[in-house]
């Protein structure tokens, strides 16, 4: 539905009404009809206040630093850093009380651009109710910790404060939901500045979607930031960002967008070295391998951080001659940090009859998909490798992550994946594979745990299995395979690409 807010005029009087500072004017912008009721719009702006980024691409998050229920200023404020910015007196509002104080540090996605924002948010209860059936008002009120407009960084409204007023009629079951400014000047209050009128609509749209979705019964598919804090990856990310990126998109030598590559790469990096060093910090790093990994980046990547790994893929690529690095191991043997290998599994039969097919598999142009126990095995839109993943990870006794991409069966060959049963994981060719390769991984005695990546990718879902419900002892692996549809065909497949390398994504 295409939302038409009603823009007050420039001098409609004030709805919101400030008894601590009468010249503190919040001006009425633009309102719209919702259908959901004051429960449902504190919901709404509460997500909001945790998760900024749905009112502004530019911002990261918000980090939480202090939370109170109806005390004084003093309290709300004790431990906020003064240093952040002035720390603004909390308004006493016109027939409501003060309920729920948050302050919280908006986190900008170019840390060199824009500065982190302190930033009060105050829940404010309608004092006049007087029974179930009377109107009744909602309010929250953003105060940046700003002195003057020179302080207030590119993200936020150039405004001392907001309001978002809830309005409910529950004898007729809707109500209005408004946006209102507390201008820097009366310049502005008068001018109504363009960019700070598109600002409230756009504000007003997605307090509206939300709180519809709310009353609707939306239920919420995608879930981020399960396996590791959303903080603790972002801030990773930003420093691989930081140190990496200039020079990565300068010296990028595939013919894909750069972009797209670098900025995903070091999303999946930020998310596995969190997840790392939480998984061995107690114990050393036992190496990882990355099975599919096309140019290579993930894995240089990996190394400059100081985890240690290799990775392999059907064919070189050109930004090899950058990202690959020779390593010397405890014996003094020297190996490549990328290598070109065709993965067979040593449990799949080699029908292979000609003199060549043979040399390749004497000269160990295949990888036989063991691996030292306890590798962690990356597979990172690893296509014909994505089935063979949990697989590869029960048969070697490591823990693995599969981030899924283009379909295949484990014969290689392209394959559309049954829908799965449970009709709320969704019903789409990607959706279908992934919880396709998870029913493999359950069958393989995983636990298999689940995450949306934070990447610039639809294709962001990880697999990632670390924990057992079975000894890997107990799972018949050739049971499961032919469960699956079987191996007939695979050697051929994987002698073509032998022949001929794999397509570039």
């Amino acid at each position: 539905m295409t939302l038409t807010p009603e823009a007050f005029a420039q001098d409609a009087a004030p709805l919101i009404r400030q008894t601590n500072d009468q010249s503190a004017l919040f001006s009425p912008i633009c309102r719209h009809g919702c259908a959901f009721d004051p429960a449902i719009f504190k919901k709404v702006m509460l997500n909001l206040i945790q998760n900024p980024n749905l009112l502004s691409n530019w911002l990261f998050r918000a980090d939480l630093i202090a939370e109170h229920e109806g005390c004084d200023d003093e309290v709300v404020l004790e431990g906020v850093p003064e240093s952040e910015g002035l720390r603004p007196v909390i308004p006493q509002i016109d027939g409501f009380q003060r309920g729920r104080v948050i302050v919280r540090r908006l986190i900008p996605r170019n840390a060199k651009r824009d500065r982190p924002l302190l930033q009060t948010c105050i829940f404010y209860n309608d004092t006049s109710v007087l029974a179930d059936a009377a109107p009744q008002k909602t309010l929250v009120v953003y105060l940046p910790h700003i002195a003057t407009v020179e302080e207030i960084p590119f993200y936020h409204p150039k405004v001392r404060g907001l309001g978002y007023l809830h309005e409910w009629n529950p004898a007729e079951s809707k109500g209005t939901v408004s946006i209102h400014y507390r201008f820097l000047s009366d310049e502005d209050r008068i001018a109504r500045p363009v960019k700070l009128e598109r600002t409230a609509l756009m504000m007003i749209s997605v307090i509206h979607k939300h709180g519809e979705g709310k009353r609707t019964g939306y239920v919420k598919r995608v879930h981020h930031d399960q396996l590791v804090p959303q903080a603790t990856v972002q801030d990773c990310y930003h420093d691989l960002k930081d140190r990496y990126a200039r020079d990565l998109l300068g010296s990028w030598r595939e013919n894909t967008d750069p972009g797209k590559h670098v900025f995903e790469d070091l999303s999946i990096a930020a998310f596995l070295i969190e997840l790392w060093r939480e998984m061995y910090k107690d114990q050393p790093f036992p190496g990882f391998v990355d099975i599919g990994c096309g140019n290579g980046l993930l894995t240089y990547l990996l190394n400059k951080e100081g985890y240690k790994g290799w990775g392999f893929d059907a064919r070189a690529r050109k930004s090899w001659d950058i990202y690959n690095d020779v390593v010397v191991d405890a014996d003094g043997k020297k190996s490549s940090t990328l290598q070109e290998r065709v993965l067979l599994p040593s449990i799949v039969a080699m029908p292979a009859t000609e003199e060549s097919d043979k040399e390749c598999v004497d000269n160990e142009r295949f990888q036989d998909g063991r691996f030292p126990k306890g590798t962690f095995i990356v597979s990172n839109h690893a296509d014909e490798l994505t089935p063979w993943t949990p697989i590869l990870g029960a048969i070697s006794d490591c823990p693995w992550i599969s981030i899924p991409c283009c379909s295949h069966n484990l014969t290689g060959a392209k394959f559309r994946a049954a829908p799965p049963k449970d009709k709320s994981k969704g019903g789409s060719a990607y959706a279908s594979l992934t919880e396709w390769v998870a029913d493999i991984a359950a069958d393989c005695g995983w636990v298999v745990e689940r995450e949306m990546l934070r990447i610039p990718s639809t294709r962001n879902a990880a697999l990632v299995g670390r924990k057992r419900t079975q000894p890997v002892e107990s799972v018949d692996i050739d049971e499961i395979i032919l469960k699956y549809g079987g191996t007939q065909g695979y050697f051929e497949n994987a002698m073509k690409l032998v022949k001929t390398g794999p397509r570039s994504h």
